[in-house]
């Protein structure tokens, strides 16, 4: 169990769960193997379990559950399953069409050539740490730190969907038309959030992610291509 791991209330019906405050790959491992662990429970009145960098929020009904009951269930799992084997899943590959408005700002700032930067960012495999700022949108870790560039000064307004860009050590990829201040250096065709999909989201929380970078034509055919038309 973590050294520095402590519970506190969020409102009335939440539980987070701290592992401490930084951000590291055994830290998600255990954030990981203590939500396969609830799951495996199916505890009444747990009603979600929301992963964070370096939490987890477990939102329950408390006239079903109590907040310390919860507590204690939670110590008993931490104890039980951290030998619990996560299952390693092929990462889910998106396709990038590099071209986004901000490449040259990256490339001023890390003292790279635009393909150095393509292929450095497109190299390394990388770990959806949590969902979050909107809907399906994946905070990833694992990015080559010489590709970190600070945020805009300014934000934008609108950033297209698909967009995918850089905040410091961070990549992400904005599932829909959405304000934001990252760094833009590419498209990718994919739709990472319907609602009408059984799974809304395209990528969850411990999903492993390979960036792969496409022409501007596959970019624009992908989804004929995609269909067989």
């Amino acid at each position: 169990m973590a050294e520095n791991m402590n519970y506190y209330h969020l409102g009335d019906t939440a539980l987070v769960v701290d592992f401490g405050g930084t951000i590291t790959l055994e830290i998600n491992s255990r954030i990981r193997q203590l939500t396969a662990g609830l799951a495996e429970r199916k505890i009444p009145g747990m009603l979600e379990a929301v992963p964070g960098y370096t939490t987890l929020t477990l939102h329950y009904n408390p006239l079903t559950i109590s907040y310390d009951r919860l507590v204690d269930l939670t110590n008993e799992i931490l104890k039980e399953n951290f030998t619990l084997e996560i299952e390693y899943l092929e990462p889910k590959v998106i396709p990038v069409w590099y071209n986004g408005p901000d490449l040259a700002v990256v490339s001023k700032h890390t003292g790279l050539r635009i393909e150095e930067i393509i292929e450095r960012h497109t190299d390394v495999e990388y770990l959806v740490y949590m969902i979050g700022f909107a809907p399906g949108f994946p905070y990833l870790g694992g990015m080559d730190k010489i590709l970190s560039t600070p945020r805009r000064e300014t934000p934008r307004i609108k950033i297209p969907a698909g967009s995918v860009g850089i905040a410091g050590e961070q990549t992400g990829v904005y599932p829909m038309e959405t304000p934001g201040g990252w760094q833009l250096i590419g498209q990718t065709p994919i739709v990472l959030f319907d609602i009408e999909r059984e799974q809304p989201s395209f990528l969850s929380a411990g999903d492993r992610v390979k960036f792969h970078a496409i022409t501007q034509e596959k970019f624009e055919n992908y989804n004929m291509e995609k269909d067989g038309n």
